[in-house]
């Protein structure tokens, strides 16, 4: 035809499609069966796999027919927050859970370039992300700073919909404890006059031909995302009705082949994965871990990689990869300890004198050392028996009206 009449080539396309629109929807609407041979309720194959990508925090690749998704998963900390401007600054707030979503051409067999996120995108992952926020665990029990990005790898209807599907799966694989799994699935309809058909899990040329395009996304006991888009001037509360029960049903089966995957989420964070910890400490005692200028709080993220966070009400936020997290912990629960008479140290010389030494049993606190606690006898040189740098174990004395300390080393030696 293109041949024979060339300047009639977007007729001829008009009409190919009207008869392509025709006989797609008389087909479904007498004999039940759809344009790749399924009934009405038939979800396409699915299959499903976590720990695709071994660096990522948790990962997943769920596939429905011609349709796959790439989930990724990457846990931060506060710092990694998304800061929403606003008009007032005062007004500014964060976001600790995103979902980006791309699809690139390829996903469609196309060659196009790239110029930024669509509308598209913007929308879709909107979608997803908040299908996925009804399930997340309260900040509170779980601090961090969660972010999921999905990557369409093949698309042929309902991509929306399949990245809930990986973005559940790779939260469960990053050890996100997660209240429940989350699916969700595209119903189509098909109709003409009284004639209605709903169609479950709907392909690219069905929501093109059809007349809704109506997702739903949830758990096994509730929806938790919905988005409709309809050809109609209206829908009767019956065909909605109907299409959320079998859009359930569909859920329900999908969570069944995802389940065998990953049942419930891994009881460890990834090695690769920052540790979140948080500890209380005393109000007044913020300056003592800050130190002057920030010395002291910076002293001891050098040494040991960990990020902290103080927050006026006294609650330290500590994050770290391996054991950075606990090191830091530990120090700085160090660092808030208060001297206890009696108490047994393990110091650090910080200075010598005349008259004996400066050691430093808690990371900042230091108590004089006198010449004659040194040891038992006469000690003619506080050098004779200890030199800057050296670690001993001293006994807190006394602490004075004026809070200075007095230390011995000759109470832990026998005569």
């Amino acid at each position: 035809l293109a041949e024979e009449f060339p300047d009639k080539l977007r007729e001829i396309a008009e009409v190919i499609e009207g008869i392509e629109y025709d006989t797609m929807r008389e087909r479904v609407l007498t004999a039940g069966e759809r344009v790749d041979g399924r009934d009405l309720d038939t979800v396409r194959p699915i299959t499903s796999e976590v720990g695709w990508l071994p660096r990522a925090h948790g990962s997943a690749l769920f596939t429905r027919g011609q349709t796959q998704a790439l989930a990724t998963v990457t846990l931060g900390t506060t710092d990694d927050e998304q800061r929403i401007d606003s008009i007032d600054v005062a007004q500014e707030t964060t976001k600790s859970f995103m979902l980006h979503y791309n699809f690139p051409p390829f996903s469609t067999g196309e060659v196009k370039p790239v110029r930024g996120v669509s509308r598209r995108e913007i929308g879709h992952g909107a979608l997803a992300e908040r299908a996925l926020q009804a399930v997340l665990p309260p900040y509170e029990s779980f601090p961090y700073t969660i972010r999921i990005v999905s990557e369409i790898l093949e698309s042929n209807g309902s991509s929306s919909m399949a990245t809930v599907c990986s973005g559940s799966l790779a939260l469960m694989d990053a050890g996100v404890p997660v209240k429940a799994a989350c699916a969700g699935v595209a119903m189509g309809l098909i109709t003409d006059g009284p004639r209605t058909a709903i169609l479950t899990d709907i392909l690219g040329t069905e929501d093109h031909l059809g007349d809704m395009d109506f997702k739903v996304a949830g758990t096994r006991d509730g929806v938790t995302s919905i988005q409709m888009d309809i050809k109609v001037e209206r829908l009767d509360w019956k065909v909605i009705s109907e299409a959320l029960e079998k859009a359930r049903k569909a859920r329900v089966h999908i969570l069944d082949v995802m389940q065998q995957s990953m049942a419930e989420p891994r009881a460890q964070l990834s090695k690769y994965a920052p540790r979140i910890l948080t500890i209380q400490i005393r109000p007044d005692k913020i300056g003592d871990l800050i130190g002057p200028k920030g010395k002291t709080i910076r002293g001891i993220q050098e040494q040991t990689g960990a990020q902290i966070n103080v927050e006026d009400t006294g609650v330290v936020t500590i994050s770290g990869v391996g054991e950075a997290a606990e090191r830091a912990r530990d120090m700085v629960s160090g660092l808030m300890q208060e001297p206890e008479v009696g108490k047994v140290y393990e110091g650090v010389v910080k200075s010598t004198t005349a008259f004996g030494a400066f050691v430093e049993i808690i990371p900042g606190i230091e108590g004089l050392l006198h010449i004659s606690e040194l040891q038992h006898g006469r000690t003619e040189k506080t050098e004779d028996v200890v030199k800057k740098g050296d670690h001993l174990k001293v006994k807190l004395l006394e602490v004075d009206e004026r809070g200075r300390m007095r230390l011995s080393r000759k109470a832990l030696i026998e005569r």
